[in-house]
């Protein structure tokens, strides 16, 4: 067992949490009752989420998502309500971290995307606080196989807008909701970026730019790296944990 302020400390740590001005606020959002021997993981803390942990008899919940985001109304009514009712009546501890668990090089939703995509000679670079990354295909593939490679280690399709080069070698990424850094990518040389989400510009920004945008899934691509943290939780502190995946499409 360990206590929550004690594992947020080493998160903190881990993760440079505080090199980030971020969106909400990472670590610690909500302390539960009791020392921590089982841990929950998931994207985002949802209601659904929060049930299953309840379920699981869990004593906190790890999110990449969590609550209290910036120009959002800050009081615990309707659904912030009733899933903080949920979470304070069962004594579970809420931990969360956005941008940091985005960047770090080795647990990070970026990093851990690349490896489970097979992408090589992946890195970040010093643009945007390391949140894009670049890589290459193993071996050059066209869009649409690209974006079925996608498809097949992701499960769900990929979108793919803009006017790639007929071979793709050379790809970023930014994971979630990184479409706003496409012309960043696309100074650095590349064939395509990759993202979560794409907006109604990004469209007309990847065809000017002369190269594809594959918008992936803001959650598909974001699964990965609040799973390693957490693993890595359990093993350094002898904790049981589970990732309970949320289906969400988006």
């Amino acid at each position: 067992m360990i206590e929550p302020r004690v594992l947020v400390a080493y998160c903190d740590r881990l993760l440079d949490a505080e090199r980030f001005s971020d969106y909400a606020p990472n670590g610690l959002q909500v302390e539960g009752e009791r020392p921590i021997s089982r841990l929950i993981c998931g994207v985002t803390a949802s209601a659904a989420l929060i049930e299953a942990a309840v379920s699981q008899d869990a004593d906190a919940i790890l999110v990449h998502h969590g609550w209290f985001w910036k120009n959002e109304n800050p009081c615990l009514v309707g659904i912030k309500g009733r899933r903080a009712r949920i979470l304070l009546r069962a004594g579970i501890s809420l931990i969360a971290y956005h941008l940091p668990l985005d960047a770090h090089p080795e647990m990070g939703n970026n990093a851990t995307l690349a490896s489970h995509l097979g992408f090589v000679d992946a890195e970040p670079t010093a643009v945007a606080n390391g949140l894009i990354w670049l890589g290459c295909l193993p071996k050059p593939l066209d869009a649409d196989e690209f974006a079925d490679h996608l498809c097949n280690r992701l499960g769900r399709p990929a979108i793919m807008v803009g006017r790639p080069p007929e071979r793709i070698k050379r790809v970023a990424w930014c994971t979630g909701g990184g479409q706003g850094y496409i012309e960043d990518a696309a100074a650095l040389g590349i064939d395509a970026f990759v993202s979560g989400e794409l907006s109604e510009q990004t469209t007309h920004q990847a065809r000017e730019l002369g190269i594809g945008y594959f918008a992936a899934g803001h959650h598909a691509t974001e699964r990965y790296g609040v799973q390693a943290l957490g693993a890595h939780l359990a093993a350094h502190f002898r904790l049981w944990q589970r990732f309970v995946e949320i289906d969400n499409p988006a």
